[in-house]
């Protein structure tokens, strides 16, 4: 399973994702957009435009921004998304 998250270095809700993320012991490959703004305009486009971090995409897919992985915890369906897509 490939996971990417588009971050800021800054960005409270960018380490809370990254968090859960960790805690489900997922690997993922974090692209920081301080470090490479030229990756912003790929990262809307990919998003459906949506423009805030943190974007996260499973196996090519959007997946979801910080809240919408949380309530995707909260009722349970990451855990099939996960296992779905392994």
């Amino acid at each position: 399973m490939k996971i990417e998250i588009y971050t800021k270095s800054t960005c409270p809700y960018c380490y809370r994702a990254k968090d859960l993320l960790a805690k489900k012991k997922l690997k993922f490959t974090e692209y920081d957009l301080l470090d490479n703004p030229e990756l912003r305009t790929e990262m809307i486009e990919r998003a459906n435009g949506l423009s805030t971090v943190p974007q996260i995409f499973v196996n090519d897919k959007y997946l979801s921004d910080c809240d919408g992985l949380y309530t995707l915890e909260q009722n349970g369906t990451l855990d099939s998304i996960i296992e779905k897509n392994t």
